[in-house]
């Protein structure tokens, strides 16, 4: 078993970071499956190598150490710390943070390592995080590129008064991947999230993610984690039981995301 407990940022950061989280595992390593989101990951193992986990298109698993605390950082799409490489270039890859920062990731590890507890750790992660500018047009495109939107790829580029290959370079350079890759995968975060807020049958939660039905749900459940809803769930398709803590993260994807809130969503994802 693994301790998993997510947090929502610091109001400083919460235009760029989705959640911060910490985990601890237990007497045996632990087989961490790392999924697609969207985003860029930050991880501090206390007392080890800070590492940086591109954006992903397919699972990567890693297996953690047995009594491994760390904290992590999960930014949003289209939103990164500093890096000196596109995030097309590190797409699918688990880096050596200090590959890509040198020295100054050694010694926010440092910090990190001392706070004493979880909490402080994020803390002192947090408020040391560099920061980078995010590009407009790509944040516009994200956002409605999110689930409960259906969106054409060109349509949304003339929206933007850019041509389709325009809005992919750009996407690729700030987000890692093409956008209708990120559509895939949002959706996919939305079908998670209204799981993790056990809302909806099994038909009920493929429908009202934007699936064609069950079975295409199922195939992009593959594609995207290596598992089936129900695996990937811990036993139920209808409500996550993997007994991690992921309200942080789904509450106000549910809140952001809804144009038009589904019955029950409001009061939730408040």
């Amino acid at each position: 078993m693994t301790e998993y407990v997510e947090r929502l940022p610091v109001p400083e950061l919460a235009d760029v970071v989705r959640t911060v989280w910490f985990q601890r595992t237990g007497a045996a390593p632990y087989v961490q499956r790392h999924l697609p989101t969207g985003g860029v990951e930050l991880h501090f193992p206390i007392g080890g190598r800070p590492r940086l986990l591109g954006p992903l298109t397919s699972p990567l698993l890693e297996v953690l150490p047995a009594r491994t605390a760390l904290v992590g950082v999960r930014f949003r799409p289209g939103a990164a710390p500093p890096l000196p490489v596109p995030l097309d270039a590190l797409a699918g890859r688990h880096l050596d943070l200090a590959d890509l920062w040198g020295p100054r990731a050694d010694r926010l590890a440092a910090a990190v390592s001392l706070a004493g507890t979880p909490e402080r750790a994020l803390a002192v992660l947090q408020a040391r995080l560099p920061r980078q500018a995010t590009d407009p047009l790509v944040a516009e495109a994200v956002d409605a590129l999110m689930p409960w939107h259906p969106v054409d790829i060109d349509s949304l580029a003339a929206r933007l008064a850019l041509s389709p290959s325009q809005l992919r370079r750009r996407c690729l350079h700030a987000v890692g991947v093409p956008p209708k890759v990120l559509q895939r995968t949002l959706r996919f975060q939305g079908f998670l999230a209204l799981a993790q807020a056990g809302l909806r049958s099994a038909a009920g939660l493929a429908a009202d993610a934007g699936y064609a039905d069950q079975a295409h749900l199922n195939r992009e459940c593959v594609r995207l984690t290596g598992l089936t809803p129900r695996g990937l769930l811990g036993g139920s398709v209808e409500e996550c039981a993997c007994g991690h803590d992921h309200s942080a993260s789904y509450r106000p994807f549910l809140r952001d995301s809804f144009k038009n809130p589904l019955e029950g969503v409001p009061s939730l994802a408040r």
